[in-house]
């Protein structure tokens, strides 16, 4: 029923799967007076019954003729398929012949194609061979005549015919003719190799008169034989050359050491310019015989001072070292001018590229520059990276003899790196803390310069004599002195506080009395701690870019073991006391106002007046410390702004505990601490521009952590200047003007309010009770005459007291 229902959609009840006939029959006649109508009931379903079977009946005869109907479309289709395949062998049959025909047509003409190919090859494998028997022949001829020049060309075309009988090598006549080129070409070595034997003998002077036009050809000769024929003509010839060169600067010879190492070098470029001269035109250029000569006598020398340094080892020192590695490198850098490095054993060398131009200092060129002062700009870690320029391919060719030898280098710079932190501290101690210069901001030490272009210097030295090994131990004497620079130049300078623990934190700095001195910095102090933390400041830059230059300048292998985070970790933490003391010193200055404020008789107030002299007290050392830091911290403003943030967090809280302290309170007294508390309230906001005459806007951070703070000093003293009694509306005032609904804090509001014991019990009774009530938000909180019902003399007090804080704003 569900498909037929799906197809054929019926509210009809009786079309329902479902159906129940005694359901409905009792929906026909649901009561007893409808049993009345049963004969108009039954005449209709009767009508119905015959209206159904009358449809049945006329569907059952309209299918009588389907099966002869649907037989007759079968036979019709089938004779229809029939005729079309009929149609389609015809077309097929016609294909073919069309097919037959053409193959008849063209068959003459394919034959004639093939003969002329045929004919076309036969020809010209006919022509080769002529050249071939003759090439031979004229080759077998000429190399008993040595005449070079003209077997130079016909060999090369001899060989190149000879590649068109690789097929045709199964004949017997072409083969023999293959096996007579080989042997000429064999012989044409052997006789080269003899005629070079005789010019140059191994054991004599060379050849009077200079070079032979019949070299010169044997040269081309050799090109288009076996290459091990030129490479052991070169080999002779390069050994000969240099023999002279192995006995004048044997290891027992005086001008073999290293303070004449200039001599070895001068030695070569004579060399060199006479084989220009005598020999320059007797090889090919693409043999690149100059530089060969050039290389192979790098071999040499690098073998030769390696043998002799290990036997004088004790004899080496560091300004003998560093001359020897200077004219290695400067001959190694004229050999990269000379030539191209085509003759090197990888055989690729890679055209160097010129740098992209970089405005940041510190990726100037480090060859002219070593003695230049490091310049730091706080956008240099922005700046695109100066691209490495490609190395040398002569680099290391000699000088590498001496990276074993460079710990003697290292434990130079390690003594001279101790001497010079050694001269900074006695500088320092010497010449004192640097005098006060308001106009130009806090001064950077001179000698955190002169440390990095000492540094610099040392870099760039190390990386001309090595990029392995050697630079890793370099960057370790670095680590080394830059942590030593840090405590002893720059924590060890830092004014010492009176502590009983000796440390950095400010404790005991307040006497009891009031109206006591306390012990602050002088001015010169404060410029000396403002001075080593602009120098940490540098330092911690600086040194980030110090390991990015050694990562450039080391092996690719290596770059992960250069890690100086833990240095820049140390100056971080100097520019963290350093701020410390600067809070402290502020913070400390203050302390008295405070006390003198929580010992005041506020009960005893009776009227508002003026700020107090407490406020006058605060404002005085605020305007006193403030310019001068920020005067001193003018290059470093983030680290000003970090002062003043830390120096907030210091303070409110400071004053809030103190405000706790003022008990009892009267109305005038809570009115007059709050005209007090608005007054700081401006004088913090103000803080980074106070005494300055261009007024810049304060830090978003720093303004969200004053008002916060100094918000809920002023919260306090509303809910002590409110009325105790109802206690309901009090508690209720409470929890909404101040986020941090705790017991203790409100016990401290009923001190200040100086309510008795019994009161205070009822009232944290009653705190406990409201207390799961949702807080409001601060920005709902106003004056207590909007949040709740307050008498009148209350309402016209805070009144007032908005009026005085006006007039005086």
């Amino acid at each position: 029923f569900v498909p037929s229902l799906q197809v054929f959609p019926s509210q009809d009840p009786l079309d329902r799967a479902d159906f129940n006939a005694v359901e409905y029959i009792n929906t026909l006649f649901p009561t007893e007076q409808s049993l009345a109508n049963i004969d108009e009931v039954v005449n209709k379903i009767r009508l119905k019954i015959r209206r159904l079977d009358d449809n049945i009946r006329t569907v059952v005869r309209g299918q009588t003729n389907v099966g002869q109907d649907g037989r007759q479309a079968l036979e019709e289709a089938q004779k229809a398929i029939q005729q079309l395949f009929g149609k389609i062998k015809d077309i097929k049959d016609k294909a073919e012949k069309s097919e037959q025909m053409v193959k008849e047509i063209t068959r003459d003409i394919k034959q004639l194609d093939h003969a002329k190919r045929h004919l076309t090859t036969s020809i010209t494998t006919l022509n080769h061979l002529h050249m071939l028997a003759g090439g031979v022949d004229s080759l077998e001829a000429m190399t008993r005549r040595r005449q070079y020049g003209e077997v130079a060309n016909l060999l090369q075309g001899v060989v190149n015919v000879l590649e068109h009988f690789n097929k045709y090598m199964g004949i017997p006549q072409i083969r023999q003719l293959s096996e007579r080129v080989k042997a000429a070409q064999n012989e044409l070595g052997q006789q080269i190799l003899a005629d070079f034997e005789e010019a140059f003998p191994s054991q004599g002077t060379k050849r009077p008169g200079g070079p032979s036009n019949v070299l010169r050809d044997a040269c081309l000769v050799a090109n288009v034989l076996d290459p091990r024929i030129k490479q052991e003509i070169i080999k002779k010839f390069i050994k000969q050359h240099l023999s002279e060169y192995l006995v004048l600067f044997q290891e027992n010879q005086d001008v073999a050491w290293l303070d004449k190492i200039d001599r070895r070098y001068a030695w070569i470029k004579r060399q060199l310019v006479d084989y220009e001269e005598k020999y320059g035109c007797m090889f090919p250029p693409e043999w690149c015989m100059t530089e060969r000569i050039a290389v192979e006598f790098c071999h040499v020398t690098r073998t030769e001072l390696a043998k002799i340094m290990r036997t004088r080892a004790k004899e080496i020192e560091v300004k003998l070292l560093l001359f020897a590695i200077q004219r290695t490198t400067n001959f190694e850098g004229l050999l990269a001018k000379r030539f191209s490095g085509c003759t090197l054993a990888d055989g690729t060398v890679k055209k160097p590229e010129v740098p992209l131009p970089s405005t940041n200092p510190f990726l100037e060129d480090e060859t002219g520059t070593e003695t230049d002062e490091i310049v730091i700009e706080k956008s240099d870690t922005d700046k695109p990276k100066k691209p490495k320029v490609p190395d040398n391919p002569f680099h290391g060719i000699v000088s590498k003899c001496f990276e074993p030898h460079l710990y003697v280098y290292i434990e130079s710079q390690d003594k001279n790196l101790g001497e010079l932190i050694d001269r900074f501290v006695a500088d320092f101690k010497a010449q004192g803390p640097p005098r006060p210069n308001v106009d130009e901001g806090g001064a950077v030490l001179p000698s955190c310069a002169d440390l990095f272009v000492y540094y610099k210097k040392c870099m760039v030295q190390c990386s001309q004599l090595s990029t392995g090994e050697p630079m890793i131990a370099l960057t370790t004497i670095f680590q080394k002195y830059l942590r030593e620079y840090a405590w002893k130049i720059l924590s060890g300078n830092l004014p010492k506080t009176t502590s009983s623990s000796g440390g950095l934190t400010i404790t005991s700095l307040l006497k009891e009395k009031e109206g006591s001195e306390v012990a602050k910095f002088t001015l010169e102090e404060l410029c000396l701690i403002c001075s080593i933390l602009s120098t940490a400041e540098y330092c911690l830059a600086t040194t980030q870019q110090l390991e990015e230059k050694l990562k450039e300048k080391v092996d690719a292998s290596l770059v992960e073991r250069i890690n100086l985070t833990g240095e820049m970790d140390t100056f971080s933490i100097v520019i963290s006391n350093s701020i410390q003391l600067l809070v402290q010193d502020l913070d400390a200055a203050c302390d008295p106002a405070l006390t003198a404020m929580s010992k005041m008789q506020w009960q005893n107030v009776e009227h508002v007046g003026d700020q107090s002299p407490y406020v006058t007290s605060v404002i005085l050392h605020i305007k006193q410390n403030v310019p001068i830091i920020r005067d001193n911290l003018a290059s470093t403003r983030k680290y000003f702004t970090q002062f003043c943030i830390k120096f907030a967090n210091s303070f409110i809280p400071k004053f809030i505990n103190h405000l706790f302290k003022c008990k009892p309170i009267s109305m005038v007294g809570a009115e007059q601490l709050l005209l007090d508390t608005h007054s700081l309230k401006m004088v913090l906001l103000d803080l980074p521009s106070i005494g300055s005459q261009v007024v810049r806007k304060a830090p978003a951070s720093y303004t969200k952590i004053v008002v916060k703070g100094m918000t809920r000093a002023e919260m306090i003293l509303k809910v002590v200047m409110a009325p105790h009694e109802p206690s309901v509306v009090f508690v209720d005032n409470y929890i909404k003007l101040l986020s941090d609904c705790t017991t203790d804090t409100f016990q401290k509001i009923l001190d200040m309010k100086g309510l008795k014991r019994s009161e205070q019990s009822s009232m944290l009774e009653l705190f406990r009770q409201r207390l799961p009530a949702p807080p409001s938000g601060v920005e709902n909180t106003g004056s207590l005459s909007l949040s709740a019902p307050t008498p009148e003399q209350e309402s016209s007090r805070i009144r007032k007291l908005e009026k005085l804080i006006k007039k005086r704003l």
